[in-house]
Formats: C-alpha cells, sequence, structure tokens
C-alpha cells in the first residue's frame, strides 16, 4: 500500500510540474474524499438499496466528470488519483485534441481568451471539462487563431474574410 502511495505521489508530481500547490492539494482532498466513500460503501452490506442507490450516484457522477473510465465497480474508484482530474483540466484537454502542441502554448491560448467552451469564454487553465463539455471546445469566433485554422483548411469564405 505505502509503495503504491510513493509511486502515485512522484507519477503526480512529474505531471503536475506546471500546476498550482493549491489545485494538487483539492484534487487530492477530492480523491481522499472519493476513497473514504468508497470504503464506507463497502463496509455496507451489498444487497442494500441505499449502498446500491448511492454506488450508482457515485459512478455516474465520477464517469461523467471523466475521471473514471467506466461506471462498471467501486474498484476503479479506489484507484482514483490527483492526475486523473489533472486530464480533465481545460488545458490538458486542448493538448490531447490538438488544439496546441504543449501545455505551455495551451495555457497560453486559454488566457489570452481564444478558447471557448460552449457559448462561454473560458480564461481559466484550470477550469474542469466534463465528458460531455469536451465536444463543446472551439476557438473564439473572433480569435486570429481560428482564423488562421480556417485559411489554412481552405474554409474560410468571403464573408468571414470580411470580418
Amino acid at each position: 500500500m505505502e509503495e503504491r502511495r510513493r509511486s502515485q505521489r512522484s507519477s503526480c508530481h512529474a505531471s503536475l510540474s506546471c500546476y498550482s500547490r493549491d489545485d494538487y492539494k483539492k484534487y487530492s482532498s477530492l480523491c481522499r474524499m472519493a476513497q473514504k466513500l468508497v470504503n464506507i460503501l463497502k463496509q455496507m452490506d451489498p444487497r442494500d438499496p441505499y449502498r446500491i442507490e448511492m454506488t450508482d450516484s457515485l459512478l455516474e457522477k465520477l464517469y461523467n466528470m471523466g475521471v473514471i473510465p467506466s461506471q462498471k465497480s467501486l474498484a476503479l474508484c479506489d484507484r482514483l488519483s490527483v492526475s486523473s482530474f489533472c486530464r480533465r483540466r481545460l488545458a490538458t484537454v486542448l493538448v490531447r485534441l490538438k488544439f496546441a502542441e504543449h501545455l505551455k502554448e495551451a495555457v497560453t491560448y486559454i488566457e489570452q481568451g481564444h478558447v471557448r467552451v460552449g457559448p462561454d469564454t473560458v480564461t481559466d487553465p484550470a477550469f474542469l471539462v466534463t465528458r460531455n463539455m469536451e465536444d463543446f471546445i472551439t476557438w473564439v469566433d473572433t480569435s486570429k487563431i481560428k482564423r488562421k485554422v480556417m485559411v489554412y483548411n481552405d474554409k474560410l469564405d468571403d464573408y468571414d474574410a470580411m470580418a
């Protein structure tokens, strides 16, 4: 158990080098709370309707947030780590979706207001993106980057060229 924690901690620190200490503490406390809840649920009778309801609720919530890969069992919640929350940050998602090549570049785009999630422009790189919101990440309409991408893909029409 201690070796697992140590290896988890070292891998998290490597992936969290550009994140603030406060964010790490928040994600760490969320992981601890989820693991405590899982331990409480595991101690209850498996056929208890309250346990079944709470288990389904917890699994659905964590799955929709994108921090666990499926809603199959509580064992997935037991392996929850800080890095799983960090992978859902907007800057990291932008790199994964190929909006930016590097994390630092993605953070710059976000802070400069080039990225929107749905109708809202987001300027916080620590914004957590859920599975549902991931499909709605795009460039702001007035962004020069969007214009460059459209010119490169030869999709800029005359109306957009006038703006």
